[in-house]
């Protein structure tokens, strides 16, 4: 097979790769700081994503130009969601909160289902068939907007936990919960900007994820699945091991659509899943328990 073939396929995967860790960083955040894993996460993505497609449907806006509302309207869901029904559930055992947010998953995906059906939907942008011609290369023009919108999002969250006050208050609550209750921070509030973060980040990817493939309400389950593949991989807690693992699996993904079968995809991720696990079980950028 030709070397710029090859070479190709990795630039789209590690572009695709991009909005994976984006997805997946809203999860990071949400353990790292409430020490829950959002197992409705996926079914958020696609929540925003049939928004993106109602959207679209009915005002033909770009999804480019409905990130920013979208986004928005999913941090107070997060925030509302987390201040009323999850934060009750912070101090119970871990099968609890399993079986809330299992619940609160089986909910919205039947309501979509109930909402909008079983078919696919997908949006069509005018620039969906362009790409750029870089020497031999091939690049999607939508995985490249895609992918650099991704970055923003990310650096914009990066520069909120470093810079702001509240941000820095987060990460107090993450690093010392008992010494941020006796400074007198607001923890339930601060834990319900962390979900609202967390959950308008998978919500930028869902947008972001309209462009590039359909949606159906079954989607979120698979979604969830790969965004808990990627924060293992790269580290649960860690926002840099959340856009390397996601990165690794838009890679191995394309890889293995083009050396092996396209159905074979999650192949290859769950083999580099196993191999992080036996030789670095906290992840690549985790931290040792």
């Amino acid at each position: 097979m030709p070397v710029d073939a090859v070479i190709n396929i990795v630039i789209s995967g590690l572009l695709t790769g991009l909005v994976y860790g984006l997805m997946a960083l809203g999860l990071s955040v949400i353990y790292g700081v409430v020490r829950i894993v959002n197992f409705a996460h996926g079914e958020m993505m696609t929540m925003a994503m049939y928004a993106t497609v109602l959207l679209f449907a009915t005002w033909h806006l770009d999804p480019l130009w409905m990130l920013v509302p979208v986004v928005l309207a999913f941090f107070a869901f997060g925030y509302v969601l987390q201040r009323v029904l999850v934060n009750p559930f912070i101090d119970r055992p871990e099968h609890s909160q399993f079986m809330l947010l299992l619940a609160v998953a089986l909910v919205l995906v039947n309501g979509l289902l109930i909402a909008f059906g079983p078919d696919a939907r997908n949006v069509q942008v005018d620039y969906a068939l362009d790409s750029y011609a870089v020497g031999p290369f091939i690049i999607d023009k939508v995985r490249v907007i895609c992918a650099v919108v991704a970055l923003a999002v990310c650096a914009a969250l990066f520069a909120i936990f470093r810079y702001t006050s509240f941000g820095k208050a987060i990460r107090a609550c993450a690093d010392n919960l008992l010494g941020a209750r006796v400074v007198g921070l607001n923890v339930p509030h601060l834990y319900a900007l962390t979900f609202g973060l967390g959950t308008a980040c998978v919500a930028a990817a869902g947008v972001l994820m309209t462009l590039l493939v359909d949606v159906t309400p079954i989607s979120g389950p698979g979604y969830t699945l790969l965004a808990f593949i990627i924060v293992i991989i790269g580290g649960l807690g860690s926002m840099v091991g959340a856009l390397v693992g996601g990165v690794l699996i838009g890679v191995s993904e394309a890889l293995a659509g083009l050396i092996i079968t396209p159905s074979a995809k999650s192949m290859l991720s769950f083999a580099l899943l196993i191999a992080v696990l036996a030789f670095r079980p906290q992840g690549l950028f985790g931290r040792r328990p």
